[in-house]
């Protein structure tokens, strides 16, 4: 009997060990190209037990079911896999380190260690963080040196972009290149979402190799592409609210009729308003509050599909984005709209081993974007919406107390959809009207902009080293605009209207891009790396305008607002453009770039380009534009080998450059003509209009390009394994015959010419801070940066030194924005304010010392040069 039990329990216990393992078999590839890994380690959990891929990347190993399989490699990240199933295929990504990433350069990649200029990255990942509407709004924050200033508040509106300061009076704005194309008339066409990483080159050294617009910085933009694998499809949708994060202080009701009385008595003259009024009267309208359109939506949608093999990959995404104006949204007067659709593919066409001509390679990057917008007027105190609400009577109601009088006063006063008549200004407020009214006006604009941004590029493997790529770019973009007023009224300056208008203006915008380069690349001995780049490319664009307008609508309705349907005299009618708004500009260039490296210790690069510009003439169309940059891992010296755990890398970098800048119109260096000077010769009968012609401006066949030349010093660190990442740099950026009008006197009677004069400085300081923690498996990124930049005018190229360039003679303030030797460039000019005169004793010493007219109530000014 114990015999059997013994038997029967150790058949059961061979059967449940037994069930216990499984033989696991399948195949490792790479994650990036699908290529089979041999050698990879392949190992149970916590044991011994393990085995190694073969040369086809396959493996098979006996383990227990259930444990954990840990699959590693040099150069892979690990993968840990339970042995759940008979068949299991393992795909690797590559462990790219922070010092191993690879950043984005002019025709090119590096490595990060290597990398001797002053570039900074934003990636997919911190683009991710955010939904932002615009391309611009990714860099806020995120990027030492770069200034960036929305220009309104209106739905989809640009930013300025200022990398490392004002570099010319002429124009700062850098250059875009997105995807290998240098791409004009602003970038709100790209889909955020798409991007895989942008590179922001602010010294001339990593911006040479663009010699020509390179002088403000260039912003390389990556979109995504599609890898080796099954197909993936992500969808993004983000929604929100938008309001104004503040209210101006501004008066109510009970204040302002206070107010008001006080002015009249101070001017001698009798009070407006009693005080059974101003006790009556409460908080009155609050215009801010009516105006604004609280909790505007935001919504942000895209999806894409990508995906590949080792033969081809493909990234295919459409997008929708839509805001809506916190002022005027709500009355569909402010805003935006953007459809987007792009296709990035990525063809292998043939790969043979062979010692030449072993592997080619198409692509195309092809985007398109649809944007429909309206807007407001913005950045104005004069009779804007906002500026109406700040300035406009509180003790008026939004609608009228009084319509029937109203009307027949100004049978075209503006109404809402219910019939009810909008509150008119009382007088004395001028251009100043009801802010509402304004906004549900009979008037109508429709900003609308096609798209389309494509380039074409082929890669072909000579010979071991050295890769020829060819690359064909387009951008063809429509934009235009479409309007109509009817009549209404809204106040009775400058907001009368008494006739109906349309108008419409179209443009076309078309620029091809052809570039070729020769790429060698080559390491000896595994410790001299050597790359040398040798490339050229031409551009041309062209743009053709065409505008309308006209008069007496036949029918005021929305739907039929077009020019044709007007029946004004043909006298009222502006046609401009046609064929004649037209014009050309080409760009040639010749370039180079040598790279070295000593066993990633020592570093050296060398860039020269020749540009050919067609803005210039025959003797001055041609500029050269050199740098080079130095850089020294010192980490990597072996007197650092013993070095504290703590001090992970340092590099030291130095670079020098000169970049230009030729953004001017065409022909500026020549005197085109100006028509219609027409002069009757003879009297009475005898008299005849003979058509004439002038020269437009004042010829000079020595304007030139405007050169940019910069030093950048700096150093890159990392501490405690990476985690802690500190970046610096030292700039001194010098602008030197800035493309500038000259004064002329104003009997010459023609424009002013363009010429190469002033200079300008910046120099400044840079800090980057980056910590990556962990706390188990919650990762977390904390970074900040810091700029300091101190701008100057050194000359300002005319004889006073001195330009004028905003004045508001109406409010008395005058010439406020200036430019001037040895001042920030512009700079605002006023006087500074000492308090209030409080009382007729104050206001008497003030008169009799400065000559001035003042009473108890008036500002002090203070006198800072004692004159």
């Amino acid at each position: 009997m114990r015999k059997t039990l013994g038997i029967l329990f150790l058949l059961m216990w061979t059967t449940v060990l037994f069930a216990q393992e499984i033989t696991v078999t399948g195949k490792v590839t790479s994650a990036s190209d699908g290529s089979p890994i041999p050698g990879v380690s392949v190992v149970e959990k916590g044991t011994t037990n393990g085995t190694i891929t073969n040369v086809d990347g396959n493996y098979s190993l006996t383990l227990q079911e259930g444990a954990t399989m840990v699959f590693s490699f040099i150069g892979m990240r690990t993968v840990e896999v339970v042995a759940d199933q008979s068949t299991i295929n393992v795909r690797m990504e590559e462990e790219v380190t922070g010092l191993d990433e690879v950043v984005v350069v002019g025709y090119g990649v590096q490595k990060k260690s290597v990398v001797t200029a002053a570039i900074s990255s934003v990636s997919s990942e911190d683009l991710e963080k955010t939904t932002p509407s615009r391309i611009e709004d990714v860099l806020k924050g995120k990027v030492s040196g770069v200034q960036i200033t929305q220009s309104s508040g209106q739905p989809g509106s640009d930013s300025k972009v200022r990398i490392r300061g004002v570099g010319t009076i002429n124009n700062s704005e850098p250059l875009y290149i997105v995807d290998g194309m240098a791409v004009d008339g602003g970038i709100d066409f790209l889909n955020p979402t798409d991007i895989e990483s942008v590179e922001v080159l602010k010294d001339a050294a990593s911006a040479a190799v663009y010699g020509t617009r390179a002088a403000n910085g260039v912003i390389l933009i990556t979109t995504k592409s599609g890898k080796s694998g099954d197909a993936r499809i992500n969808y993004d949708f983000s929604y929100g609210w938008q309001n104004p994060w503040k209210k101006r202080s501004v008066l109510n009701a009970r204040e302002y009729m206070v107010i008001m009385n006080e002015s009249l008595l101070n001017d001698g003259n009798a009070p407006r308003y009693t005080q059974e009024e101003i006790a009556n009267v409460g908080e009155g309208t609050d215009w801010q509050d009516e105006t604004f359109n609280y909790d505007a939506p935001v919504q942000n949608h895209q999806i894409s599909v990508s995906g590949g093999n080792d033969r081809a990959t493909y990234f295919v995404s459409f997008g929708y984005f839509n805001q809506e104006g916190i002022v005027g949204g709500n009355y569909d007067r402010s805003n935006y709209k953007r459809y987007s659709i792009r296709t990035n593919n990525t063809y292998n066409v043939f790969e043979a081993d062979r010692w030449f001509l072993n592997n080619l390679k198409v692509g195309v990057n092809a985007g398109y974007s649809r944007i429909k917008s309206s807007g407001i007027e913005t950045n104005s105190e004069y009779g804007s919406v906002l500026g109406s609400a700040l300035a406009f009577n509180p003790t008026i109601p939004v609608y009228s107390t009084n319509p029937e009088q109203v009307l027949a006063d100004h049978p075209t006063a503006v109404t809402d959809d219910q019939g009810r008549v909008y509150s008119i200004p009382p007088s004395g407020f001028q251009e100043i009207a009801n802010p509402v009214a304004m906004l549900d006006a009979p008037t109508g604009s429709q900003g609308n902009s096609d798209k389309f941004v494509s380039s074409f590029w082929g890669e072909l493997d000579v010979v071991e080293g050295l890769k020829f790529k060819s690359s064909y770019g387009v951008d063809l973009a429509f934009w235009g605009n479409d309007g109509y007023t009817f009549e209404h009224f809204l106040a009775t300056q400058g907001k009368d209207f008494t006739r109906s208008h349309v108008y419409s203006n179209m443009h076309r915008g078309f620029k091809w891009q052809l570039e070729n380069t020769l790429t060698y690349s080559k390491s000896f001995n595994g410790i001299h790396n050597l790359t040398v780049l040798l490339g050229q490319s031409a551009q041309e664009y062209k743009l053709r305008e065409l505008y309308g307008d006209d008069y007496d609508l036949l029918e005021n309705n929305p739907d039929k607002a077009v020019i044709d349907y007007a029946i004004a005299d043909r006298d009222d009618e502006r046609v401009a453009g046609g064929t004649g708004g037209f014009s050309s500009e080409t760009l040639a260039s010749y370039f180079g770039r040598v790279d070295y490296n000593f066993n990633e210790k020592y570093m050296f690069q060398a860039t020269v380009r020749r540009d050919g510009s067609s803005h210039f003439g025959s003797d001055n169309k041609w500029a050269v534009f050199p740098s080079f940059s130095v850089g020294w891992n010192v980490t990597n010296e072996s007197f650092l080998d013993g070095r504290p755990g703590w001090f992970t890398y340092l590099k030291l970098r130095a670079s020098w450059g000169k970049n230009g800048n030729e953004r001017i119109g065409n022909f500026a260096y020549t005197s085109l003509m100006n028509g219609n000077q027409n002069y009757y010769f003879g009297s009475g009968d005898y008299s005849a209009m003979q058509y004439g012609a002038s020269p437009a401006r004042i010829a000079n066949p020595d304007l030139k390009w405007e050169e940019s030349e910069q030093i950048d010093i700096g150093f890159d660190s990392r501490f405690f394994d990476s985690a802690l990442i500190f970046g610096f740099d030292y700039f001194k950026k010098t602008t030197d015959g800035m493309l500038m009008d000259q004064p002329i006197p104003a009997y010459v009677g023609k424009g002013a010419p363009i010429a190469n004069a002033g200079e300008m400085e910046n120099s400044g300081l840079e800090f980057e801070l980056t910590y990556n923690g962990r706390v188990g498996d919650f990762k977390y990124t904390v970074s900040g940066n810091a700029s300091y930049l101190q701008n100057e005018l050194i000359d300002m190229g005319n004889e006073s030194g001195e330009q004028i360039y905003q004045s508001a003679g109406a409010t008395g303030v005058g010439d406020f924005v200036k430019g001037k030797n040895g001042e920030v460039f512009p700079y605002f000019y006023g006087y500074k304010v000492g308090g209030i005169l409080q009382n007729e004793a104050e206001a008497a010493e003030y008169n009799e010392t400065y000559g001035q007219n003042a009473k108890p109530g008036d500002v002090r000014f203070l006198d800072i040069n004692k004159r």
